[in-house]
């Protein structure tokens, strides 16, 4: 570049930082408060405006996985572990280091950390003491770990378990103002979960388990009438069940693959309950069970997500049974339903939830995932038993009150189609059906550029002959969309 091109560079670099220093320090506070805060701290050495802007952040965010190298290995070793938290120590003392000279509340800190080596013997002194001063108003807290959970044994997830027990312990302070835990590969089996949850943890509204229990097989009760639990989040987790029995003000719980082989929930009271997701690729071994028992104790369920990850279903047939469960269900989203399944027998769910305005279904068509020797090994059926539930042989009584129907992962194949007729001609308030690509595919599955059923129509000739079929001869008004293509 030429002297002039310099010139004229350093001239639009100066223009550029002088409209941004024309800004308010709120404006340039809310800006810095959308990137991670080692990015926001870098942006100190821009000029002396924005020196100590990262330092007024009301809320800070310290984590340790944005201290990781760029790009991230696979897997990430002990030493880039440890590298990662020397930063993220380093980091955690320049922003909360004398908290008494500090002027700014910092009103939510989220701090994400590996319990290795002796970093957190600094860092946790480093927020008891902020928290002591009462500039840190609410702590979100995630002890997260990188080991497979395959390969967690035992002892492995007692230590975890030790390391969490012995921060807490070390740094009472931190239950005080604690919001959010998440914690990884950690076995209770020597403690009181529900002490150290729920009795300690009085502020705590939210809780995210991964691949967390008190023992193999083992049952967690949730008996806790002063929590604030609001969400609960699990997964992939060794227990044989959670009795959900008094949590009054938890309001969503999601359950991502359980390894036991029975309904993995059971309720008490949870009065505030309005959203609940299962998740889970059913085994050789998983034995289905009945979602009107599970949902037993639920009355105001709006939300309602069932994954299948493309297995067979793990819900036994069902459809009047579960009329009560179902009363206030709003949006009811069946996902990984394998391409080549019926969807006809989703109908007995809607005819129980007359309610619900909202219908999603999502389908799953992953050929990578079809090798049977792989399948057989890794305890999956080699072939997916389709479902065996018939047409609903009750009708309710009540008016449908399903406004939009939507498909991810359409394909113009006979199943989806004559599915897709059924509903609309039951549903008399069918404003939108929406048919859409699956913009999300598997990475490893090549076959996805060819998929089993088709393609989803992508120009307007195509999208017209679907459009044909769906109406003639159905009463229906409802549009149906194509939103990935912008055509209708």
């Amino acid at each position: 570049m030429g002297q002039s091109g310099k010139e004229q560079c350093c001239s639009s670099l100066t223009k550029h930082e002088d409209r941004l220093s024309m800004l308010t320090d709120d404006i340039l506070l809310s800006i810095l408060g959308r990137v991670d805060t080692a990015t926001a701290t870098r942006t100190s050495v821009l000029s002396k405006r924005w020196r100590d802007l990262p330092w007024l952040l009301p809320v800070l965010n310290l984590r340790v996985w944005n201290f990781l190298p760029h790009p991230c290995p696979e897997p990430i070793g002990a030493h880039h572990m440890d590298q990662a938290m020397s930063r993220l120590t380093k980091a955690t003392r320049s922003f909360l280091a004398d908290p008494n000279s500090k002027s700014t509340i910092i009103k939510r800190l989220s701090l994400q950390l590996y319990v290795t080596g002796d970093y957190t013997r600094e860092i946790g002194p480093l927020a008891r003491d902020a928290i002591d001063c009462g500039v840190v108003k609410k702590l979100c807290l995630a002890i997260v770990d990188e080991k497979d959970p395959r390969d967690c044994e035992h002892e492995y997830m007692l230590q975890q378990a030790l390391a969490v027990d012995g921060f807490f312990t070390a740094y009472p302070s931190v239950f005080q103002c604690l919001t959010k835990l998440c914690l990884y590969n950690v076995r209770f089996a020597e403690w009181d979960m529900q002490h150290l949850l729920f009795d300690s943890c009085k502020q705590l509204n939210q809780l995210s388990l991964s691949h967390c229990d008190v023992g193999d097989s083992s049952v967690w009760q949730i008996n806790a009438p002063d929590s604030k639990l609001r969400i609960l989040e699990v997964r992939m987790s060794c227990l044989k069940r959670i009795e959900v029995l008094c949590p009054p003000k938890l309001k969503h719980l999601c359950w991502d693959e359980w390894f036991c082989f029975e309904a993995p929930l059971r309720f008490g009271s949870v009065p505030s309950l309005k959203g609940l997701g299962l998740i889970c690729g059913a085994t050789i071994d998983h034995q289905e069970f009945s979602l009107s028992q599970v949902l037993h104790g639920t009355r105001n369920i709006h939300a309602l997500t069932l994954d299948f990850e493309g297995e067979r279903l793990w819900i036994q047939p069902e459809g009047k049974q579960l009329c009560h469960a179902f009363k206030q269900l709003r949006k009811l989203s069946i996902c990984g339903i394998f391409v080549d399944f019926d969807l006809l027998w989703t109908i007995n769910l809607l005819e129980a939830a007359p309610s619900v305005e909202i219908f999603s279904v999502r389908i799953w068509d992953h050929a990578c995932q079809d090798d049977e020797q792989l399948r057989t090994r890794t305890g999956y059926e080699a072939q997916r038993t389709k479902p065996s539930w018939s047409m609903p042989k009750f009708t309710s009584s009540e008016t449908w009150q399903l406004r939009e129907l939507e498909i991810v992962g359409f394909r113009p194949q006979e199943l989806q189609i004559s599915f897709l007729r059924s509903v609309m001609e039951r549903a008399s308030n069918l404003k939108m059906v929406l048919l859409k690509e699956d913009k999300e595919p598997c990475d490893a599955c090549d076959s996805m550029n060819t998929p089993r059923g088709g393609f989803c129509p992508a120009n307007k000739g195509e999208q017209e002959a679907i459009v044909k079929q769906l109406t003639d001869g159905v009463g229906s008004s409802a549009r149906i969309i194509f939103p990935n293509s912008g055509g209708s």
